[in-house]
């Protein structure tokens, strides 16, 4: 079975995917490294070249390619619950981990971050976390087999409470 990180940038995916992966001697597959890979370009090039549609295509089939892989830890991009097949791609052999933060804690996150384009235009940073966590939290919730607080958390307090769960489950 896969560990399967999901969340908002800046809930901190990738870095508690790097402990998991250490701590349980598994891969470490970025959905959003994928992207990049098959693309060749960066996400910013890809969107501004192609479009968000693009882009979530090029998701998806990274989606269908790893859900057929097993004992991996997957680190989501934080639009891949956009699309319901993605999910169930991802649920096929996978034990979702939605990590969540406040919109304080993510802006404080991810401020500086230049790898992803804007995704709703013209809105202050802080507003359009607010706008496009507003949107997302339903498809997150709905997808999560659990939820993972990382506000006030270090990554390995997050890696532990992760692994918690996956000791008391057999199929992770």
């Amino acid at each position: 079975m896969n560990i399967v990180l999901i969340g908002y940038r800046g809930t901190g995916k990738t870095s508690v995917g790097k402990l998991l992966a250490e701590r349980l001697g598994r891969q470490l597959v970025s959905t959003d490294a994928e992207v990049v890979r098959r693309a060749t370009l960066s996400i910013p090039e890809i969107v501004k070249q192609f479009g968000w549609n693009r882009f979530r295509d090029l998701e998806s089939d990274a989606c269908l390619e790893l859900s057929g892989k097993d004992r991996l830890i997957i680190d989501t991009g934080g639009g891949i619950i956009l699309r319901p097949r993605n999910v169930e791609a991802l649920k096929a052999k996978g034990t979702l981990f939605w990590l969540t933060a406040a919109v304080r804690t993510i802006t404080e996150r991810i401020g500086g971050d230049t790898q992803r384009p804007s995704l709703t235009g013209a809105k202050s940073f802080t507003d359009e976390v607010e706008e496009v966590l507003r949107e997302r939290e339903p498809h997150y919730k709905a997808a999560a087999d659990h939820v993972i607080q990382t506000d006030g958390r270090t990554l390995a307090q997050v890696a532990e409470a992760i692994l918690a769960r996956v000791q008391n489950s057999p199929d992770c």
